[in-house]
């Protein structure tokens, strides 16, 4: 069975290496390993390079979904990119196209009940690419003794070495869409009280500041741990990234992984771990805990929905592991569009089939211009204090062009979330048909009213510091009481109650799994992903990453002992 497997891979599926290297040949019995990881978003691919830097471990990436970038075999795109060795995952300036032309080869589908990636490099394919460096105030402040600021230091110093990144990506050195920009600096700086400054450079604050939006770029192109870590990893001979493959469930003896159960094109088969070996699921704060539940390993009322649904593959309840943290206190920031209008205002719409001729050939020849970076003029950070003395972190950003009802060449949108400190979280739940597929609970936005109270204060703020500025929001009246944000905000429009799809938070380190990742119950299943997050100040990608690093740490010294 597991000879057949492999032939399919090599057939119907794809089987990363370094594009110059042939496939080496399968071996007719499988070898087990000594590290699985489950998925190869940002943390998957991070974790799994650094434990395959020792060549005495045998390391397999699994992925589900398939290529992504040009050089993961990724080819699609719009024509104008033909002949370019680009793929529309290449282009940071068709980021937004995601969303006006859907593709079935990136997103998740019939996979999980949300928006979300299934494509090698995971969520960091699809996404924006802003990085953005998490305060040492949230590891402090939310973080268990061994995940505190001090001892996260070197794994985020590893991380700018290896991971490039910039806040001016055009090749040509200038800055495109500034009328944004150049309205913010009178706004927020003149009137607001911000300060303006270099966002990474100075990661510890994040009350009334502003700058230019930080990307994990790299030579005017998407960049990631795709193309930073994982081409390093491909080069070794223990190392093997193997998409098309669909974790079913982890296979255990008690508390001991023995392997993954996997669905390739049809056909299941085991990949086994060596007698040391370990699984590492990174699948992302929906999909992890729904591998983790479908393995036996979860709330006990959860277990026993699956496993008269036939999910647990006949695994009797004296095998089940009770961890009820698994899948709790999923967390997302509630997002609220404001569409700005002002006449010194000029919007930028992006097109995926048709761009403007000079902005596609300046792209195209140079790396340059308007789609070498996602879009956008400013990121902007404050901070609520409550009553109690507590604090709420809050973010704004300011996009290329309006939205729904207003789109005119004068309007663009603004963002605002909910960031750190927040009070509501809501649980990933299985269900929506015979699958029981994963997907958020009702309680993730506004279900506890601080939430609310916080972000309609700063959005009061900002407006107050409006006027002189020719700026004015166009689907809130400005003169809004704070009451009156709250009531507008927690309603269903197109505007607000929106879905960012920063999932994190559903695995959290000392609830589900301990300070080496391992899950609560096991002894060598770990999660690293986003799951293990408490809720950043910042857009979660960076903070991943570190994370992933930092567990790199802890369990390459489990392994070494």
């Amino acid at each position: 069975m597991f000879s057949r497997l492999f032939s399919l891979l090599l057939k119907a599926s794809l089987l990363v290496r370094i594009l110059a290297s042939p496939v080496p040949p399968q071996p007719q019995v499988a070898a087990p390993y000594d590290v699985i990881v489950v998925g190869s978003g940002p943390a998957g691919v991070i974790i799994a390079s650094r434990l395959s830097e020792n060549s005495s471990r045998k390391v397999l990436l699994l992925e589900g979904g398939g290529p992504s970038y040009w050089v993961t075999g990724g080819r699609e795109g719009p024509a104008w990119l033909a002949g370019t060795n680009l793929s529309r995952v290449d282009v940071p300036g068709l980021y937004s196209s995601i969303y006006s032309n859907p593709s079935t080869n990136l997103l998740c589908q019939n996979k999980i009940r949300a928006y979300g990636a299934c494509t090698i490099g995971g969520n960091a394919a699809i996404n924006a690419g802003l990085f953005y460096e998490p305060p040492a105030s949230d590891f402090n402040l939310y973080f268990p003794a061994g995940w505190k600021y001090a001892d996260l230091v070197p794994s985020i110093n590893r991380l700018y070495q290896t991971q490039p990144s910039t806040n001016n990506p055009s090749l040509d050195g200038l800055y495109y869409q500034q009328s944004g920009y150049t309205a913010a600096k009178q706004w927020l700086a003149g009137n607001a009280g911000y300060s303006e400054l270099d966002i990474n450079a100075n990661a510890a604050r994040k009350t009334k500041v502003f700058g230019h939006p930080v990307y994990n770029y790299a030579n005017g192109k998407r960049g990631g741990p795709v193309i930073s870590y994982l081409q390093t990893a491909l080069k070794r001979p223990n190392f093997q990234l193997q998409s098309g493959t669909w974790v079913q469930r982890i296979v255990r003896s008690g508390s001991q992984a023995t392997g993954v159960l996997v669905n390739v094109g049809g056909v299941t088969s085991t990949i086994p771990l060596t007698s040391k070996g370990r699984v590492i699921v990174s699948g992302g704060a929906l999909k992890s805990p729904e591998l983790l539940m479908k393995s036996g390993i979860g709330d006990p009322a959860v277990l026993t929905t699956l496993a008269q649904a036939n999910q647990l593959g006949g695994l009797p309840s004296s095998q089940w592991i009770n961890n009820t943290a698994v899948g709790a206190k999923l967390f997302d920031n509630p997002n609220t569009f404001i569409a700005m209008e002002g006449p010194s205002l000029q919007a930028y719409n992006y097109q995926y089939d048709s761009p403007i001729p000079a902005d596609r050939d300046l792209y195209l020849a140079k790396k340059s211009g308007h789609y070498s970076f996602a879009g956008g003029s400013c990121s902007f950070w404050d901070t609520v204090t409550r009553a109690d003395g507590t604090v709420a972190g809050v973010q704004g950003g300011l996009g290329a062009a309006g939205f729904q009802a207003y789109t005119n060449a004068m309007t663009v949108t603004m963002n605002i979330y909910g960031t750190s400190g927040l009070k509501s979280t809501g649980k990933v739940e299985l269900g929506g048909g015979p699958d029981f597929l994963p997907g958020p609970s009702g309680s993730v936005y506004y279900s506890n009213p601080q939430d609310a109270q916080d972000i309609a204060s700063f959005i009061r703020r900002l407006f107050d510091a409006l006027p002189g500025t020719g700026l004015r929001p166009l689907n809130i009246d400005p003169a809004s009481s704070v009451a009156q944000i709250v009531a507008y905000i927690t309603s269903w429009t197109p505007y607000t109650r929106g879905q960012v799809n920063h999932w994190s938070s559903s695995c959290r380190i000392g609830s589900c799994v301990d300070v080496d990742t391992v899950v609560l119950g096991t002894r060598n299943v770990h999660v690293v992903d986003a799951s293990i997050l408490a809720p950043l100040s910042v857009n979660p990608q960076m903070g991943v990453m570190i994370a992933a690093e930092r567990a790199w740490e802890r369990v390459n010294r489990l392994m070494m002992v």
